[in-house]
């Protein structure tokens, strides 16, 4: 982030789409920290910030009379906390773009901080309409992306708006430099072996990312509920487990290109079974393909905890995108933090390991282990979209032409 702030105003597209309690409390600012080190930056380097965010998704959850739920999704929640953490106030404006937009940012000093109003109320920013992010554009003399969490979102304040800015007037912050480097770790000459472990509900979400695993990783553990679908496809018994029927075939092919190149796939042994989806259920530790009729796999089981860290023990890089099971429900969530805890101890000896997609976020933020494994990334989708090898429109606005 090598530009130059001094007297300038930067437009920062950051990622504020943060959780919220019925009260609009907000539950969890870790995407607002991981902003600050590059609000900071700029205004120790005594520039002016314009940040501009979305929250939620607002034209998906209109009033019953079709207006924006106002009240709902504005940033204005976010305000005071942001000044909190910055020790300093936070302007707000109640737009996006338009004469109070332009007014406010043209008063701005340097070392101040505005923030703009959800981008998303905005139909056009979705579109990536050109008209929009013009208007955007002209708040400020430069523009930095510091939002990774969007950046596979060909959105106008993610990527459109680039094209306004000449390339030594547009920038990554510091986040997002940091999630490309920590990707690209693992992407590129990791050290091995390489182990990536893979959960999740469906087989179906993470095709293209399972495909570009066994071109480059030496073992691959899947757990969650896609397993399911491999186990029954290996001819196994699944009970009620979830199961997509269409990726039978699909499972088989992506066992054979594994068997092939001489990657490793290792499948729970054992599960953590139920009668019912729900946390009262009655349970059992049952063979993962001899799961009783009526009864589900919740949870990867004893057997399969303890293959799983041994692996990852044995592992010089990791990757975890996804839990073990159904790790809300609490009796189902041991699978989940006994990878976690296996990759934070194969970090304290040396592996790098990159953790990504929200429910493995949250099981290694929960147990406290945030701090011990290499990277904890802040974009669930645009993670994956990147390690498929996608070329995230977020990204490319950036480089391109410089």
């Amino acid at each position: 982030m090598d530009l130059k702030f001094e007297g300038k105003k930067t437009l920062v597209r950051v990622d504020f789409n943060v959780p919220l309690d019925d009260k609009f409390n907000i539950t969890d600012d870790t995407r607002i920290r991981a902003a600050l080190p590059t609000i900071k930056h700029i205004l120790k380097n005594k520039g002016a910030v314009i940040l501009m965010s979305h929250l939620g998704r607002p034209l998906k959850k209109l009033n019953e009379d079709g207006s924006v739920n106002v009240e709902k999704f504005t940033l204005e929640h976010v305000v005071k906390h942001l000044g909190k953490l910055l020790r300093k106030k936070v302007q707000f404006c109640p737009v996006t773009v338009g004469k109070q937009a332009t007014q406010m940012a043209k008063a701005l000093e340097p070392g101040q901080v505005l923030l703009l109003e959800n981008t998303r109320f905005q139909a056009e920013e979705g579109k990536g309409d050109e008209a929009f992010a013009k208007k955007l554009s002209r708040l400020a003399n430069l523009y930095v992306n510091d939002a990774f969490g969007t950046a596979h979102r060909a959105h106008a304040s993610t990527t459109t708006v680039a094209q306004f800015f000449k390339p030594n007037q547009k920038s990554f912050g510091f986040l997002m430099q940091k999630e490309i480097e920590n990707a690209e770790k693992v992407l590129n000459n990791p050290e091995r072996p390489l182990t990536a472990i893979i959960g999740g509900a469906k087989v179906s979400d993470k095709i293209l990312l399972l495909e570009k695993l066994i071109d480059f990783a030496d073992n691959l553990l899947i757990g969650g509920g896609m397993a399911y679908t491999f186990l029954k496809a290996q001819g196994g018994s699944v009970g009620n487990s979830l199961v997509e029927e269409d990726k039978l075939k699909l499972a088989l092919r992506l066992l054979a290109k594994a068997e092939k190149k001489g990657v490793k796939i290792y499948l729970p042994k054992d599960s953590t079974a139920a009668d019912d989806f729900n946390a009262r259920a009655k349970k059992a530790n049952k063979f993962s393909k001899r799961i009783p009729k009526g009864w589900m796999g919740l949870d990867i089981g004893e057997k399969a905890q303890k293959e799983f860290a041994e692996v990852i023990l044995n592992s010089k890089t990791l990757l975890w995108n996804g839990p073990m099971g159904v790790f809300e429900m609490k009796p189902f969530a041991k699978g989940t933090k006994a990878v976690a805890r296996a990759v934070a101890k194969a970090t304290s000896k040396g592996a790098f390991s990159l953790v990504g997609g929200g429910d493995s976020v949250a099981a290694v933020n929960q147990m406290g282990l945030s701090e011990k494994v290499s990277y904890v990334s802040t974009g669930g989708g645009a993670m994956l979209e990147f390690l498929e090898g996608k070329e995230l429109p977020g990204i490319a606005a950036i480089k391109q032409g410089s």
